[in-house]
Protein backbone atom coordinates (compact mmCIF):
# COMPACT_ATOMS: atom_id res chain seq x y z
CA UNK A 1 0.00 0.00 0.00
CA UNK A 2 1.47 3.26 -0.81
CA UNK A 3 1.54 6.30 2.41
CA UNK A 4 2.83 9.95 1.11
CA UNK A 5 3.44 11.83 4.73
CA UNK A 6 3.36 15.55 4.35
CA UNK A 7 4.55 17.91 6.21
CA UNK A 8 2.72 21.46 5.96
CA UNK A 9 3.67 25.20 6.30
CA UNK A 10 2.13 28.24 4.85
CA UNK A 11 5.06 28.49 1.99
CA UNK A 12 4.92 25.68 0.10
CA UNK A 13 9.28 25.84 0.09
CA UNK A 14 8.49 24.88 3.83
CA UNK A 15 6.61 22.01 3.07
CA UNK A 16 8.25 18.39 3.25
CA UNK A 17 6.30 15.69 1.12
CA UNK A 18 7.88 11.82 1.55
CA UNK A 19 7.01 8.42 -0.32
CA UNK A 20 6.91 5.15 0.88
CA UNK A 21 5.37 1.81 1.00
CA UNK A 22 4.21 -0.77 3.50
CA UNK A 23 4.74 -4.24 2.54
CA UNK A 24 5.20 -7.62 4.59
CA UNK A 25 8.79 -6.15 4.78
CA UNK A 26 7.48 -3.57 6.90
CA UNK A 27 7.75 0.61 5.92
CA UNK A 28 9.76 1.44 2.80
CA UNK A 29 10.59 5.45 2.24
CA UNK A 30 11.17 5.64 -1.05
CA UNK A 31 12.00 9.32 -1.47
CA UNK A 32 11.46 12.96 -0.09
CA UNK A 33 11.12 16.09 -1.25
CA UNK A 34 11.76 19.69 0.11
CA UNK A 35 11.95 23.26 -1.58
CA UNK A 36 8.62 22.76 -4.34
CA UNK A 37 6.71 25.46 -5.70
CA UNK A 38 2.95 25.30 -4.85
CA UNK A 39 2.11 24.13 -8.39
CA UNK A 40 4.75 20.90 -8.05
CA UNK A 41 3.95 20.12 -4.20
CA UNK A 42 0.30 19.16 -5.03
CA UNK A 43 1.19 18.09 -8.42
CA UNK A 44 3.88 15.61 -7.08
CA UNK A 45 1.26 14.42 -4.68
CA UNK A 46 -1.25 13.99 -6.87
CA UNK A 47 0.53 12.19 -9.23
CA UNK A 48 1.19 9.17 -6.76
CA UNK A 49 -2.39 9.30 -5.61
CA UNK A 50 -3.42 6.04 -8.11
CA UNK A 51 -7.12 5.67 -8.93
CA UNK A 52 -6.94 2.33 -8.59
CA UNK A 53 -4.80 1.59 -5.16
CA UNK A 54 -5.73 3.01 -2.20
CA UNK A 55 -3.31 5.77 -0.88
CA UNK A 56 -3.15 6.56 2.80
CA UNK A 57 -1.89 10.72 2.87
CA UNK A 58 -0.89 11.47 6.28
CA UNK A 59 -0.74 15.51 6.92
CA UNK A 60 0.88 17.49 9.46
CA UNK A 61 -1.36 20.23 9.70
CA UNK A 62 -4.47 20.56 11.62
CA UNK A 63 -7.38 19.63 9.89
CA UNK A 64 -10.63 21.53 11.69
CA UNK A 65 -10.98 24.03 14.34
CA UNK A 66 -12.29 23.73 17.56
CA UNK A 67 -16.18 23.35 17.76
CA UNK A 68 -16.81 25.91 20.36
CA UNK A 69 -14.67 28.48 18.66
CA UNK A 70 -17.40 27.99 15.93
CA UNK A 71 -20.54 28.64 17.79
CA UNK A 72 -18.59 31.07 20.59
CA UNK A 73 -18.43 33.31 17.17
CA UNK A 74 -21.22 32.46 15.28
CA UNK A 75 -23.52 35.45 17.05
CA UNK A 76 -20.53 37.09 18.43
CA UNK A 77 -20.25 41.10 17.93
CA UNK A 78 -17.59 43.41 18.88
CA UNK A 79 -17.38 44.10 22.82
CA UNK A 80 -19.74 41.23 23.43
CA UNK A 81 -18.67 38.66 26.25
CA UNK A 82 -17.57 35.19 25.42
CA UNK A 83 -17.97 32.71 28.11
CA UNK A 84 -16.00 29.97 26.95
CA UNK A 85 -12.77 28.42 28.90
CA UNK A 86 -9.81 29.71 26.53
CA UNK A 87 -8.61 25.97 26.43
CA UNK A 88 -12.08 24.76 25.19
CA UNK A 89 -12.11 27.39 22.89
CA UNK A 90 -8.66 27.42 21.17
CA UNK A 91 -7.75 23.60 21.24
CA UNK A 92 -10.20 20.99 19.79
CA UNK A 93 -11.27 17.63 21.91
CA UNK A 94 -7.82 15.80 20.11
CA UNK A 95 -5.12 18.33 21.36
CA UNK A 96 -6.19 18.50 24.98
CA UNK A 97 -6.34 13.85 24.50
CA UNK A 98 -3.05 14.26 23.10
CA UNK A 99 -1.65 16.10 25.93
CA UNK A 100 -3.16 13.71 28.69
CA UNK A 101 -2.22 10.73 26.80
CA UNK A 102 1.87 11.31 26.11
CA UNK A 103 2.25 14.49 27.89
CA UNK A 104 2.97 16.78 24.45
CA UNK A 105 0.72 19.78 23.69
CA UNK A 106 0.20 20.25 20.30
CA UNK A 107 -0.23 23.98 18.79
CA UNK A 108 -3.95 25.68 19.33
CA UNK A 109 -5.37 25.79 15.75
CA UNK A 110 -7.96 28.59 17.28
CA UNK A 111 -5.27 31.25 18.58
CA UNK A 112 -1.90 30.43 16.82
CA UNK A 113 -0.74 31.11 13.31
CA UNK A 114 -0.89 27.15 12.81
CA UNK A 115 -4.35 28.40 11.37
CA UNK A 116 -2.88 29.78 8.29
CA UNK A 117 -0.97 26.32 8.04
CA UNK A 118 -3.86 24.83 8.56
CA UNK A 119 -6.01 27.05 5.86
CA UNK A 120 -3.14 26.55 2.87
CA UNK A 121 -3.27 22.74 3.35
CA UNK A 122 -6.74 22.03 3.37
CA UNK A 123 -6.84 24.46 -0.07
CA UNK A 124 -3.92 22.30 -1.59
CA UNK A 125 -5.74 19.54 -0.67
CA UNK A 126 -8.82 20.95 -2.75
CA UNK A 127 -6.64 21.34 -5.44
CA UNK A 128 -5.09 18.09 -5.47
CA UNK A 129 -8.37 16.36 -4.94
CA UNK A 130 -9.26 18.18 -8.13
CA UNK A 131 -6.59 16.62 -9.75
CA UNK A 132 -7.08 13.80 -8.98
CA UNK A 133 -10.67 13.39 -8.94
CA UNK A 134 -10.99 11.50 -6.05
CA UNK A 135 -12.96 12.60 -2.77
CA UNK A 136 -9.97 11.88 -0.58
CA UNK A 137 -12.22 11.85 2.74
CA UNK A 138 -10.52 12.01 5.74
CA UNK A 139 -9.93 8.11 7.63
CA UNK A 140 -11.87 6.60 10.48
CA UNK A 141 -11.46 3.16 10.35
CA UNK A 142 -7.70 2.24 11.34
CA UNK A 143 -6.34 -0.73 9.68
CA UNK A 144 -9.22 -0.28 6.77
CA UNK A 145 -9.34 1.32 3.81
CA UNK A 146 -10.95 0.90 0.63
CA UNK A 147 -9.89 3.82 -1.14
CA UNK A 148 -7.60 6.66 -0.85
CA UNK A 149 -7.75 8.85 2.52
CA UNK A 150 -6.13 11.50 4.52
CA UNK A 151 -5.57 11.35 8.32
CA UNK A 152 -4.35 13.73 10.42
CA UNK A 153 -0.17 13.44 11.82
CA UNK A 154 1.29 14.89 14.93
CA UNK A 155 5.42 14.12 13.80
CA UNK A 156 6.40 15.38 17.47
CA UNK A 157 3.75 13.24 18.86
CA UNK A 158 4.68 10.27 16.80
CA UNK A 159 8.38 10.76 17.79
CA UNK A 160 7.37 10.58 21.84
CA UNK A 161 5.50 7.65 21.17
CA UNK A 162 8.14 6.05 20.28
CA UNK A 163 10.49 7.12 22.77
CA UNK A 164 12.83 9.47 19.92
CA UNK A 165 13.48 13.13 21.34
CA UNK A 166 10.72 15.46 19.46
CA UNK A 167 13.00 18.72 20.08
CA UNK A 168 16.00 20.21 19.21
CA UNK A 169 16.59 18.79 15.90
CA UNK A 170 15.09 22.26 13.92
CA UNK A 171 17.44 24.46 13.00
CA UNK A 172 20.43 25.16 10.66
CA UNK A 173 22.76 24.81 13.63
CA UNK A 174 25.37 22.38 14.56
CA UNK A 175 23.60 20.66 17.21
CA UNK A 176 20.13 20.84 15.37
CA UNK A 177 21.92 18.83 12.33
CA UNK A 178 23.34 16.21 14.75
CA UNK A 179 20.02 16.14 16.36
CA UNK A 180 18.66 15.07 13.06
CA UNK A 181 21.73 12.60 12.51
CA UNK A 182 20.79 11.06 15.98
CA UNK A 183 16.92 10.70 14.78
CA UNK A 184 17.93 9.49 11.16
CA UNK A 185 19.94 6.42 12.71
CA UNK A 186 17.00 5.81 14.91
CA UNK A 187 14.51 5.23 12.63
CA UNK A 188 16.22 3.60 10.15
CA UNK A 189 16.01 0.88 12.71
CA UNK A 190 12.49 0.80 12.11
CA UNK A 191 11.67 0.94 9.02
CA UNK A 192 13.61 0.71 5.65
CA UNK A 193 15.49 4.29 4.35
CA UNK A 194 17.75 4.66 1.49
CA UNK A 195 20.54 6.70 1.83
CA UNK A 196 20.18 9.00 -0.35
CA UNK A 197 16.92 10.08 1.65
CA UNK A 198 19.03 10.00 5.04
CA UNK A 199 20.96 12.62 3.88
CA UNK A 200 18.20 14.81 2.73
CA UNK A 201 16.69 14.03 6.23
CA UNK A 202 19.72 15.21 7.54
CA UNK A 203 19.96 18.38 5.93
CA UNK A 204 16.20 19.35 6.22
CA UNK A 205 13.87 19.45 9.42
CA UNK A 206 10.91 19.59 6.89
CA UNK A 207 12.40 16.23 5.22
CA UNK A 208 12.30 14.15 8.44
CA UNK A 209 8.63 15.26 10.11
CA UNK A 210 7.68 14.40 7.00
CA UNK A 211 9.17 10.91 6.89
CA UNK A 212 8.00 10.69 10.43
CA UNK A 213 3.96 11.56 8.64
CA UNK A 214 4.93 8.44 6.83
CA UNK A 215 5.64 6.61 10.31
CA UNK A 216 1.88 7.98 11.59
CA UNK A 217 0.62 6.70 8.36
CA UNK A 218 1.81 3.38 8.43
CA UNK A 219 0.84 3.34 12.89
CA UNK A 220 -2.60 3.86 11.61
CA UNK A 221 -2.61 1.32 9.24
CA UNK A 222 -1.65 -0.95 11.25
CA UNK A 223 -4.72 -0.31 13.49
CA UNK A 224 -1.88 0.66 16.25
CA UNK A 225 -3.23 4.30 17.13
CA UNK A 226 -5.28 6.01 19.63
CA UNK A 227 -8.98 6.40 18.96
CA UNK A 228 -11.29 9.10 19.08
CA UNK A 229 -13.39 8.99 22.63
CA UNK A 230 -15.74 11.20 20.87
CA UNK A 231 -16.40 10.03 17.12
CA UNK A 232 -18.99 12.64 16.05
CA UNK A 233 -16.82 15.39 17.51
CA UNK A 234 -13.78 14.18 16.26
CA UNK A 235 -15.50 13.95 12.88
CA UNK A 236 -16.45 18.29 13.02
CA UNK A 237 -13.02 19.01 14.33
CA UNK A 238 -10.01 16.41 13.02
CA UNK A 239 -8.52 14.15 15.28
CA UNK A 240 -4.76 13.91 15.43
CA UNK A 241 -3.58 9.72 14.75
CA UNK A 242 -0.75 8.76 17.37
CA UNK A 243 0.40 5.52 18.29
CA UNK A 244 -0.73 4.20 21.07
CA UNK A 245 2.14 4.85 23.85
Amino acid sequence: MRLIGWDCAVDARKCGVAFGEMSGKGLEVESVETGLSDKALTGAIAERISATDPCLLAIDAPLGWPSDLGEALRGHEAGGSIQHLSNNLFRRNTDRFIKSAIGKQSLDVGADRIARTALAALQRLAHIRESTRQSLPLAWLPGQMASSACIEAYPAGTLTVYGFPATGYKGKDVKHQDARDQLVKALAQIMHIPEAVRVRMRANDDALDAVVCLLAGYDYMRGEVMRPDDQALAEKEGWIWVRQP
